[in-house]
């Protein structure tokens, strides 16, 4: 009997890799479009099936808080989309962000961050983390020397924004990359603004990409989600990261890096043997996800599917109409800055002409020249543009970050990030651009 077709092709490039990758036609029904699967359980075979499964001795659906295969075919897209060996779906970016230094981090243990970041990314590292004695050091974006003498023994990782909220920066991958393996550490990436359309953290030096799958990605600002992604050919056996290379009680003894890493023989199932394995991704589905529940909904690894489609087209148009932004804020005679990396002059310029030569994203920054009452005056003025705490959604979404996002930060904390108190972050949607402009224009005439 003949399969259907409809397959992705091994070379297929960016954009159809968008369509197909991770999803054949369902081989009952022939459905072109991913099932939803909306089952919590699944039926094993016999109690053998059951078993192997429960201990690590055969892939497939156990639980949707474990696996679900909607969120199988996402996890597969965007991990072919990153260039990765595997991806592990999650309920948010927050989610994704604890579940990967989960893997690492012990209490007492430490992590090397860049500054520029978003508010809620801050606050999850400097409190939450520090209740569970994780603690964090935060060092400028492009003190490179400062992030070097920041690591200790007990350090795990370093981690960055590839272009970090809310000011639009582009980070330079590589040298923090260059730092982390010279320390035998992982970098992990956040490549939620720049998605992998316009970033490749991978190609970069990253070894973990972390995701809010509920921005760009879904696009449509109607799914939560998060992502980790795994590249799969880093050393997580060197004695730093005893989580994933020690014998794990809960699984009778299973040293996880061993079974699921590079040179495992689960690699050698794939074909990848020596190159690339899968063993972070396992831990972050089978440790954390498994005791901490953080699981996304298959609807909405549904939607953000979905979404992914028409990722490469989205994200054109978002470039092409914050580029028109831009300049025209940047000429008006009421705004005193513009931090966008687009813009000849900008200080990420030449690093976005590296790192994202398709576009520098749909997020920017600026500043009036009224300071912080001119700066709410605007954004309780604008008529089609939406005062909302989100980004890469198809509309264009304006906040105060001083006041929202960034509120709970110190004036300190809000400098260093990038979200001084007279700073305005705007999301710019899919709309017209004339339209955009049009409204921040009569905005600001009555600034």
């Amino acid at each position: 009997m003949s399969e259907f077709r409809g397959k992705c092709p091994e070379d297929a490039g960016f954009a159809t890799k968008c369509l197909y990758a991770g999803q054949e036609p369902d081989p009952t029904t022939g459905a072109r479009t991913c099932p939803l699967t909306m089952s919590t359980g699944f039926v094993f075979k016999d109690s053998e099936d059951a078993a192997a499964k429960f201990a690590l001795k055969a892939f497939g659906p156990i639980y949707t808080r474990i696996t679900n295969p909607t969120s199988d075919a996402v996890e597969k897209k965007i991990s072919a989309l990153e260039g990765g060996m595997a991806a592990l779906a999650v309920s948010c970016g927050h989610s994704a962000q604890l579940l990967a230094f989960s893997n690492l981090m012990n209490p007492g243990d430490h992590l090397v961050t860049t500054n520029k970041l978003y508010g809620g990314t801050v606050t999850q590292f400097s409190r939450q983390f520090k209740q569970f004695g994780w603690e964090s050091t935060f060092v400028s974006h492009d003190d490179f020397e400062g992030v070097e003498k920041a690591i200790t023994e007990k350090t795990k990782a370093v981690y960055c924004e590839a272009i970090a909220n809310p000011g639009g920066l582009v980070i330079d991958l590589e040298k923090l990359s260059a730092i982390a393996h010279k320390h035998g550490l992982p970098l992990i990436v956040d490549n939620t603004t720049a998605t992998p359309y316009l970033v490749r953290p991978f190609e970069f030096g990253a070894d973990i990409i972390v995701h809010s799958a509920t921005k760009a990605l879904g696009g449509h600002g109607n799914a939560m989600g998060g992502f980790i992604v795994e590249k799969g050919d880093f050393d997580w056996g060197s004695g730093k990261f005893p989580i994933l290379s020690e014998p794990c009680d809960s699984y009778h003894g299973l040293k996880i890096y061993e079974t699921f890493g590079k040179d495992g023989p689960v690699a050698d199932m794939f074909g990848t043997k020596g190159k690339t394995g899968l063993s972070f991704v396992i831990a972050a589905r089978t440790l954390g996800l498994r005791d901490m529940g953080m699981c996304i909904s298959p609807f909405n690894a549904f939607l953000i599917s979905m979404g992914m489609e028409t990722l490469p087209l989205r994200m054109r148009k978002h470039c092409d109409n914050t580029l028109a932004v831009a300049k025209f804020l940047k000429g008006h005679d009421k705004i005193s800055w513009v931090r966008y990396a687009g813009l000849e002059g900008d200080s990420s310029h030449e690093l976005a002409k590296k790192y994202c030569p398709k576009g520098a994203g749909a997020l920017f920054t600026f500043g009036l020249k009224g300071g912080y009452p001119a700066g709410k005056k605007l954004v309780d003025t604008v008529q089609m543009i939406s005062l909302v705490a989100n980004l890469g959604d198809s509309r264009t979404l304006i906040a105060h970050p001083a006041s929202m996002m960034h509120s709970q930060l110190t004036e300190e904390q809000r400098k260093a990030a990038g979200a001084e108190t007279e700073t305005i972050r705007i999301s710019i949607g899919l709309e017209d651009e004339e339209d955009i402009i049009a409204d921040l224009k009569k905005a600001l005439d009555q600034v």
